[in-house]
């Protein structure tokens, strides 16, 4: 049997109702995110890379997933589709209820600053910027008054535990600090999804555990969470582990069959 006619596993029966639901039919509020078949292929100098070969996957709203699989399994292309940074060549992605597959670049620009907030394992803060204006700056781009942006940056970092570190510029702050400050800043648009791309890579153990109960507490206020990592044992603290391979979805799991699965220890949160 080809790789093309492998039927991607799902977990639970309302998800694939949600899938599997007519062509071009817009899923139940429900979900946040619904994928049905979708492909993406490169043109790599004249050789084709696979790199989705049919993702069929529902996300509730609310949901707190991990996407996990080795390098080259397609991971990092659909971070990128759910992301909405790339468009994929078959298939439908909708998003909050929005068919954003067939897009364009500006479209889906104004759907990526209203929908998601991104966190990246490099933090990506200004160095001379206090904490309050690295989170204020999404709300600049987007012609929010200086007050409102103050306002709306403070509860942000208030949200992850930072709002007496504001005034702080990176320098000054740790790791975790750093990675905090990113996250606050990826959630003051309120969006509809938490992207978080490997977002322990530049942490030691300890400030990776931090950082999880960081994301277990967004997850607990009703923040929807999704996060990519190649690491097991940060993917365990999901509450839902999907795992690719060769460009489709290898398995589908809840955390207590994840962590059965691996042997490894449930995490304490």
């Amino acid at each position: 049997m080809s790789n093309e006619t492998i039927e991607a596993p799902l977990g639970m029966t309302a998800e694939r109702q949600a899938v599997v639901a007519a062509q071009g039919a817009a899923p139940d509020k429900e979900w946040i995110i619904v994928t049905r078949g979708i492909k993406r292929e490169y043109d790599m100098g004249g050789e084709i890379v696979r790199a989705l070969r049919g993702i069929d996957l529902a996300i509730q709203r609310n949901e707190y997933v991990a996407i996990m699989g080795p390098s080259g399994s397609g991971k990092s292309t659909l971070m990128n589709v759910i992301g909405c940074l790339d468009t994929p060549n078959a298939g439908e992605y909708w998003l909050n209820g929005t068919q954003v597959s067939k897009m364009s670049d500006d479209e889906l620009a104004r759907v990526r600053n209203k929908e998601i907030g991104f966190v990246f394992q490099t933090f990506n803060l200004l160095p001379r910027a206090t904490a309050l204006h690295n989170v204020e700056l999404p709300l600049v781009y987007a012609g929010v008054s200086g007050d409102e942006r103050k306002h709306r940056a403070k509860e942000a970092l208030a949200r992850v535990q930072l709002d007496n570190r504001m005034d702080h510029r990176p320098n000054e702050l740790s790791g975790g600090q750093r990675q905090r400050v990113a996250i606050a800043r990826a959630l003051v648009n309120n969006p509809s999804i938490l992207l978080a791309d490997e977002p322990t890579g530049n942490l030691d153990s300890n400030t990776s555990e931090e950082i999880m109960r960081v994301f277990e507490s967004l997850a607990n206020q009703g923040q929807t969470v999704i996060m990519v990592t190649h690491e097991p044992e940060i993917a365990s603290h999901a509450r839902r582990v999907v795992v690719l391979r060769d460009g489709l979805i290898a398995s589908d799991d809840r955390r207590s069959s994840f962590v059965e699965k691996l042997g490894i220890s449930a995490p304490a949160l």
